[in-house]
């Protein structure tokens, strides 16, 4: 794993929280994309280096909206960017690590994304991405 590549964070609504962020951070978010296969919309930010994604539901079966009801808001993942999603996802079975996805799905940002099973890293949900060509 090569650094954070950010951090994400369940909203309830996706306008207030990058009106709230923009706020923090002195600048507005840089990006708003859709991810149908999550039922996500989400809106990045960058904070010197980082970046935060903001994610919200855009259906009641989604991740997001399933962790906001039993969490409520707040920091959903961390992600790490790797050099090879897939190479990355063998080692990390090889491993014991439990995987969400077994292969690399496109995700938001122009990534490939997969995220390990947060039983199996301490209650913290891993997020592996990969830039795609």
């Amino acid at each position: 794993m090569k650094k954070i590549e950010h951090i994400g964070i369940a909203v309830k609504d996706l306008e207030a929280s990058n009106t709230l962020f923009a706020k923090l951070f002195g600048k507005k978010h840089y990006k708003i994309e859709a991810v149908e296969s999550e039922g996500v919309m989400t809106s990045f930010f960058k904070a010197g280096p980082n970046k935060i994604e903001l994610l919200q539901a855009t259906n009641a079966d989604s991740p997001i909206a399933k962790f906001i009801e039993k969490k409520g808001e707040g920091i959903h993942h961390i992600a790490f960017a790797v050099k090879d999603i897939e190479k990355e996802i063998e080692r990390l079975k090889d491993e014991g690590f439990k995987m969400i996805h077994e292969k690399p799905k496109k995700g938001a940002d122009n990534k490939l994304i997969a995220f390990l099973h947060p039983k199996a890293t301490n209650g913290v949900l891993i997020e592996l991405c990969q830039d795609i060509d």
